[in-house]
């Protein structure tokens, strides 16, 4: 990880964007879904994890008023455990803020106890619950709300 970079997602990212999706959840996004919020969405904002010119991973988030809610996140399986999720967790906090977002959340499957912990160690407190917001998996999502930026 010695050439590892955190820059913004570029239409051209998606292919490998792509890769990681297929491998981090269950239901990904599409291409379509992808290229509308990197081409046309003006409140995404998304970030791709570079190592050695491949995305290892990706995160993203949209800006409402002074919220940031995060979309998704995810990292290829072979780089979990590294601490690049909490370093990539950490430039999206970057990101909003420089946005003007004060507050940021997001929502995770209560099974997902890595992703819990990572957002828990950030400051991340649960808030609320989502009933079946997974519907493919029949799954509820926790609501998390990190405060102050």
């Amino acid at each position: 990880m010695a050439d590892l970079i955190i820059r913004p997602m570029k239409p051209e990212d998606i292919d490998a964007v792509l890769k990681v999706e297929a491998k981090a959840f269950a239901t990904p996004w599409s291409r379509a879904a992808f290229e509308e919020e990197i081409c046309n969405n003006d409140l995404a904002h998304y970030l791709v994890v570079v190592d050695n010119g491949q995305v290892v991973g990706y995160g993203g988030l949209w800006i409402v008023l002074d919220e940031a809610h995060v979309t998704n996140i995810a990292l290829l399986p072979e780089y979990h455990g590294q601490g690049l999720g909490s370093l990539l967790l950490e430039h999206m906090v970057l990101t909003a803020k420089s946005l003007g977002a004060v507050s940021m959340t997001l929502e995770v499957r209560p099974s997902n106890t890595a992703a819990r912990k990572l957002y828990s160690r950030r400051g991340f407190v649960e808030r609320g619950v989502r009933p079946n917001y997974y519907q493919e998996l029949g799954e509820d999502a926790l609501i998390m709300w990190l405060d102050k930026l």
